[in-house]
């Protein structure tokens, strides 16, 4: 039996915005965008490496309120990379808001930001 978490949805208030972000800033694949009727969209976009992709679903109603803060305001969303060095450096000069300089700790090199909506990831080069 094989299994993975294949989708983590994310709440976002706008779909282009959120594109511009993953794609454009973190650097993250757009792997699909179908229009769903009604002014829905299913729009996935990747980290890549056989990592968990994330749909970026609109928030409506009451899910508004949550946009931002689906981690309780604390780091939920954890981004490795093996090029920790470039990643930061390149992130950094699109734009994406670092919350701290990088350190490191007994697991590895990390440094926590912020998405365009507001929700904490840690960027990290875990310790081989």
């Amino acid at each position: 039996m094989s299994r993975r978490l294949a989708l983590v949805s994310l709440l976002v208030a706008d779909y282009d915005e959120a594109i511009a972000f993953y794609v454009g800033k973190l650097g993250f694949s757009l792997v699909e965008d179908t229009d769903m009727g009604h002014g829905k969209r299913w729009v996935v976009v990747s980290p890549g490496n056989d990592g968990t992709d994330f749909l970026l679903a609109r928030a409506a109603g009451e899910q508004a309120e949550a946009i931002g803060r689906q981690g309780g305001g604390r780091v939920w969303l954890f981004l490795h990379t093996d090029d920790f060095v470039g990643d930061y450096a390149r992130m950094s000069a699109a734009g994406v808001r670092f919350l701290e300089e990088p350190r490191h700790e007994a697991y590895g090199t990390v440094a926590v930001f912020e998405d365009h909506s507001g929700n904490r990831w840690d960027l990290m080069q875990p310790k081989a």
